[in-house]
């Protein structure tokens, strides 16, 4: 079974926008696009490859005049007037947002280790002003209803046949095609986590538990802490060298909303700092 990265695309989307556009930020549903919600409406079309060992896939991109226009309009600061149509100054917009998304979950891919889709790579390809009617492949295609502040804007991603297996959860239940339909119709037996949440917490605490799941949470590494006095901290200046408790070779402890729930060890993924997970919970490496 391949890995599903659909929670990993949905986070990124959400996280990227929210970071460019200083405005908050959320994926609010994910669907297949039927062919009726297909119209002539101008949209963005921006062309992403991605990379991995020897496959190749093509992302297409399309970003509605809404939402193309709003993204310009807020990159800038929302000092200028809102725009009605798209321009050039739009189209580029767009591109720097959507290489950004596809630099983030290139990372975040990477960062998890799944043996059958690492070494994620991506370049930007071209782009072009077209309209939301000409996706080629409809059957592939996915619109997702993204919040910005209180104002709903789409953004359509239409996904080839190699990555059809690694987003078959994007809408939130797996694809399933019409010869499986009948075997999925059966609940297949919980195990493992959700079954001992289940025997703990009984099954209607735990649907509850996962309206919870989305919940945004701060995650952040400590480097290592130092007691200090204050008479100490009020004669520093630029350039003091301050030696902290932690040694050079000891692990870096892993904080979620200041609580400490591993630790790991520094590593650089795509030039940008990462951590690997080397203990969490009461799980360790051997």
């Amino acid at each position: 079974m391949a890995s599903d990265i659909s929670s990993i695309i949905k986070s990124e989307i959400s996280t990227t926008l929210e970071s460019l556009l200083s405005l908050s930020s959320s994926v609010e549903s994910v669907s297949l696009l039927s062919e009726d919600e297909l119209s002539g409406e101008q949209c963005i079309k921006v062309a992403a490859n991605f990379d991995f060992g020897s496959k190749n896939s093509v992302w297409n991109f399309y970003i509605p005049t809404a939402a193309a226009t709003q993204f310009e309009y807020q990159m800038l600061g929302g000092v200028t007037d809102l725009k009605t149509s798209i321009d050039d100054e739009i189209t580029d917009a767009v591109k720097e947002i959507i290489s950004t998304i596809s630099g983030s979950i290139v990372t975040s891919v990477n960062a998890q280790g799944f043996d059958d889709i690492s070494n994620l790579k991506f370049n930007l390809g071209e782009s072009s002003v077209t309209t939301c009617g000409e996706i080629q492949d409809k059957t592939k295609a996915y619109k997702f209803i993204f919040n910005l502040n209180d104002d709903k804007f789409e953004l359509i991603i239409e996904f080839d046949s190699v990555m059809e297996s690694f987003v078959s959860m994007l809408t939130g239940a797996k694809q399933s095609s019409p010869d499986t339909a009948e075997a999925t119709q059966t609940p297949a037996k919980e195990s493992g986590a959700g079954s001992l949440l289940n025997s703990l917490l009984g099954e209607e605490s735990v649907d509850n538990l996962r309206l919870l799941f989305d919940i945004k949470m701060k995650l952040s590494v400590r480097l290592g802490t130092k007691i200090c006095l204050l008479r100490d901290v009020i004669s520093w200046d630029i350039g003091e060298i301050i030696e902290l408790s932690q040694m050079t070779n000891e692990p870096l402890d892993i904080l979620v909303n200041g609580v400490v729930i591993g630790k790991g060890e520094a590593v650089i993924v795509d030039g940008k700092f990462g951590v690997k997970i080397k203990s969490i919970g009461v799980k360790k490496v051997n």
